[in-house]
């Protein structure tokens, strides 16, 4: 059946966001029609505005202050020496919510099982290192992190992403550490409760 064309438009765009697949997409667009035209400009306005949110040029999170970084990478209480690889922002905000990290992190993204990293993720890696390798009053660490703690999820892929990075980075720190079984084997940090994710962090090894 011929959707109308506005329909399919937000059809095909809804689609294309995770878990969300074509008939999701239709139902969820249908839902949309049945909302109050207020609730729908809402929406559009909300979503509109997220071209305003910006990428911190040292963790890559997102934020929206004046300079270049986030609320995280600007905190002078963080401890700028210990620094944890992860996967995605979702992970992070997992992890922020367990109030048990006081470092900083770095969102690389997923490691191809090449291990032959994306154009963009290579960009990434190398700011990370020139932000180790600055000297301390160029707002870098002077050579070496104390601790790099590979965040990745406790799976086979998770497993092979830290090896491979391991690579990268592991000359460039004191010590190397991963998140603590306390994570079920093949689960997601991203869906890990506070308690559990937590006690990994603490348990990290």
């Amino acid at each position: 059946m011929k959707l109308p064309e506005p329909i399919k438009n937000v059809v095909d765009g809804l689609s294309r966001l995770p878990s969300i697949g074509p008939r999701q997409a239709i139902r969820l667009a249908f839902y949309l029609i049945n909302e109050s035209k207020e609730d729908i400009h809402a929406l559009a306005v909300n979503i509109n505005n997220l071209r305003r949110i910006k990428i911190c040029e040292r963790c890559f999170f997102i934020h929206q202050n004046k300079d270049n970084l986030c609320d995280i990478c600007v905190n002078p209480a963080r401890r700028k020496e210990t620094i944890m690889i992860i996967e995605k922002e979702t992970d992070l905000i997992s992890l922020e919510n367990t109030g048990k990290f006081t470092g900083r992190y770095c969102i690389i993204g997923s490691v191809p099982k090449t291990g032959i990293l994306e154009d963009w993720q290579k960009l990434r890696l190398q700011s990370l290192k020139s932000f180790i390798e600055k000297g301390i009053d160029d707002g870098g660490l002077g050579g070496k992190a104390d601790e790099i703690i590979f965040g990745f999820n406790p799976t086979s892929l998770g497993d092979l992403q830290t090896s491979i990075l391991v690579k990268e980075l592991g000359p460039l720190t004191k010590k190397v550490s991963r998140l603590g079984r306390g994570l079920p084997t093949g689960g997601e940090i991203e869906f890990a409760d506070d308690e559990t994710l937590g006690s990994a962090v603490d348990r990290r090894s």
